[in-house]
């Protein structure tokens, strides 16, 4: 698992994250909820193996990351997958956009060997980006100019380029943020799937509902860390927390 012990984080004199828990383990989907501002994304970057935490410790699957030497780190990394608010696509196919991440995080044919066919079933390089893109319903785009998607489509080819290198996590920032009800709807299945797959998904999310519909397990954060982090339906229903409870009801406003 991804496990985060009481990690701080500050920049300059403003704390934006202060002594957080969470820990992450393949196969579940745990979403951060909490208002804008409250450090959802800074935790993300520290899931992500980016940001060093100026306090406490961050594992995965039992090794201390920033105890580890820079090569241990490093494919560390690689096993982590991050999809941010914005897509940032490159002025090339989707193809070739999805198959940057496999030349990247592995090289070509380590990607082909080792582990994309243990996720997607694919044993060839046109195979694998499809069975990336499939996850994500673009398929039949595979041919097609990036620039030419609509927003919700680049999203989704973000998605499918963290996919494709088969990471054991991943992480999500706002993922549906400004999307139609149909691309986020596509984007929602695509997270149930990595997870059916076996992936640990992370996604921060300012959106309630969406947390309730796609998590396991929820951690409201609220600027002064998690206020709690347990099962969807005990945090929706039956929180422990006072805070929690009002802001979930709407009666604590940021």
């Amino acid at each position: 698992m991804i496990r985060l012990s009481h990690v701080s984080k500050s920049y300059g004199d403003e704390v934006v994250v202060d002594d957080a828990s969470l820990s992450v383990e393949p196969g579940e989907v745990v979403a951060i909820i909490g208002p804008s501002g409250v450090g959802k994304t800074t935790l993300l970057r520290m899931l992500a193996l980016f940001l060093r935490p100026d306090e406490g410790t961050v594992e995965l699957d039992g090794t201390s990351v920033w105890e580890a030497d820079e090569d241990t780190r490093l494919e560390l990394r690689r096993r982590v997958g991050m999809v941010f608010q914005e897509a940032s696509l490159f002025d090339a196919s989707v193809a070739r956009n999805v198959e940057y991440g496999l030349r990247i995080r592995r090289g070509w044919d380590d990607r082909l060997r080792d582990g994309l066919r243990s996720i997607l079933g694919s044993n060839g390089t046109p195979e694998a980006v499809e069975g990336a893109l499939d996850v994500v319903g673009l398929d039949d785009k595979l041919g097609q100019e990036a620039d030419s998607l609509s927003g919700g489509e680049a999203q989704r080819v973000s998605f499918a380029r963290a996919l494709a290198y088969d990471p054991t996590y991943l992480l999500l920032d706002e993922p549906t943020s400004d999307l139609d009800p149909r691309n986020t709807g596509l984007i929602e299945e695509a997270i149930s799937e990595a997870r059916d797959r076996g992936l640990g998904v992370v996604v921060a999310t300012h959106d309630m509902h969406q947390a309730e519909r796609i998590a396991d397990r929820v951690g409201v954060l609220l600027g002064d860390g998690f206020t709690e982090v347990g099962p969807t339906e005990t945090i929706f229903e039956d929180p422990s927390d006072e805070r929690t409870r009002k802001f979930i009801s709407g009666e604590l406003v940021y």
